[in-house]
């Protein structure tokens, strides 16, 4: 640690936070609320436009949006797997007070991702129809649906740049900054939203063009940031380019974290395609419940990150132990938070579901779904922080196996035999998620103890280290 440390004490200016030392839950809380409130922003992009469209252009509209989520999901989880295993390096590299490497996986990060934005938007913008066949998306939803998610791809490559960038703030203990850009270009979303929609009439696309260009603006906000920082996580422009030594390491921790995320959104998009089958009430109402679904697992993916951050750090540092307690206190702290959440959820689930749409049977619908469920979703809290905790080791495989085995197969089969059982309710459809959620934390729990607790397979200290 003895270059981190000369290098931090000599610049006053540092935003990198040391999470090797100090009262945990302190550290947790205070990385973990401004990331929160970043991701409740971002989040907020697709949320505004959902209410908009529910309000100003009608059911239909607000249908299609909805019925594009998992698609576009698919896309950002899988290359939000690969900035996790980028920040998990970079806070590994951090923690060691490996300066080198560390400057050398930023640059390495970001021309990843200049290169990654042009294949998703390709891929995005010419698979769109394709996707959203496979989904069973109904035909009068289909062709609001193809504008909004052709133009919504059509500009991915600011949210990319922007997830990655904030990444690279993230693993350094950095949670702010990013936070003060993604506010900004929110408030921009919503006012466009307004302008593109209400005042010049443009529909769904307006929407959809509304929210493309606020995510371009928090896109160069964090890349003028960090080229004209003086701090150690500084992108060098001259220095961009892609080393493969250090690429295999985020690629092992990134692949598996971004195939299981994506594989999941793809199962998730199942759920819609067994959803669509009831009509776009049924599907709107849906659509409500996701964008709640959405800002409650705020907390929950937030802590998963802290605690990735945590746990690299430390691990970096050589401080397993400290790294455990770190992910117990994660675990207790999000299924507190998530059994309040859930309770408030359900008391309010009307009033929620009103915030998007007037509809009759779009609320009646809406209101089901947030009462069958609200209460998993502390379970679904212990699955984050433990995933968190296993990747900021550097062990991504395992989590990846249990997640997919749990979110896909086991909620698979599940749809598969209760729309036998009971053909005709969507509810039992919707408890596909919890299904899945309880499956993976039993079984995540018992990985996690058997291979990072107590068994053979507990990381050393110089196995852990990158």
């Amino acid at each position: 640690m003895a270059i981190f440390k000369s290098k931090a004490k000599s610049d006053n200016k540092t935003t990198a936070v040391d999470m090797t030392k100090g009262f945990i839950p302190k550290l947790l809380l205070f990385f973990c609320v401004p990331l929160i409130l970043g991701n409740f922003f971002q989040v907020l992009y697709n949320t505004v436009d959902t209410m908009v469209v529910g309000n100003f252009v009608g059911k239909e509209a607000l249908a299609a949006v909805g019925s594009t989520t998992q698609i576009i999901n698919i896309a950002v989880f899988c290359f939000n797997g690969i900035s996790v295993g980028a920040g998990v390096v970079i806070g590994q590299y951090f923690g060691a007070g490996d300066l080198k490497r560390l400057h050398i996986s930023v640059e390495t990060t970001m021309a990843m991702t200049f290169i990654a934005s042009i294949f998703f938007t390709a891929l995005g913008v010419a698979g769109t129809p394709l996707m959203l066949r496979l989904i069973s998306t109904p035909d009068d939803v289909m062709d609001a649906a193809v504008i909004y998610l052709r133009i919504y791809f059509a500009g991915i490559s600011g949210l990319l740049v922007y997830n990655m960038g904030s990444g690279i703030l993230r693993a350094v203990g950095d949670s702010k900054r990013p936070l003060y850009f993604l506010i900004l270009s929110s408030f921009m979303n919503i006012a466009l939203d307004l302008l593109f929609v209400v005042v010049f009439k443009q529909g769904i696309a307006g929407a959809a063009i509304a929210t493309i260009i606020s995510q371009f603006v928090s896109a160069a906000l964090v890349l003028i940031l960090l080229s004209r920082s003086e701090d150690i996580y500084r992108l060098t422009w001259k220095d961009m380019g892609i080393d493969m030594p250090i690429l295999k390491k985020i690629l092992a921790v990134g692949l598996p974290a971004g195939f299981q995320s994506m594989i999941t959104a793809f199962s998730n998009s199942f759920v819609q395609a067994y959803i669509n089958n009831f009509g776009s009430a049924v599907m709107a109402g849906w659509g409500c419940y996701n964008k709640l679904d959405q800002m409650v697992m705020l907390p929950l993916q937030s802590m998963g990150h802290a605690t990735t951050t945590f746990v690299s750090q430390n691990i970096g540092a050589g401080e397993v132990k400290r790294a455990n307690h770190g992910t117990f206190v994660a675990v207790s702290m999000i299924v507190i938070f998530n059994f309040c959440v859930g309770c408030l959820l359900i008391l309010l689930a009307r009033p929620a579901v009103e915030m998007f749409s007037s509809d009759r049977d779009v609320i009646e619908s809406g209101v089901s779904f947030i009462k069958a469920i609200s209460l998993f979703f502390m379970v679904n809290g212990i699955n984050h922080s433990l995933a968190g905790s296993m990747r900021g080791r550097g062990d991504s495989n395992g989590p990846m196996v249990i997640m997919i085995v749990c979110f896909v197969f086991v909620r698979q089969l599940y749809l598969f035999f209760i729309t036998k059982i009971i053909p005709n309710d969507p509810v039992v459809i919707g408890l596909g998620y919890p299904v899945g959620w309880t499956a993976c934390c039993i079984t995540e729990l018992i990985y996690f103890k058997i291979r990072h607790l107590d068994g053979k397979h507990l990381h050393s200290h110089k196995e852990a280290r990158l």
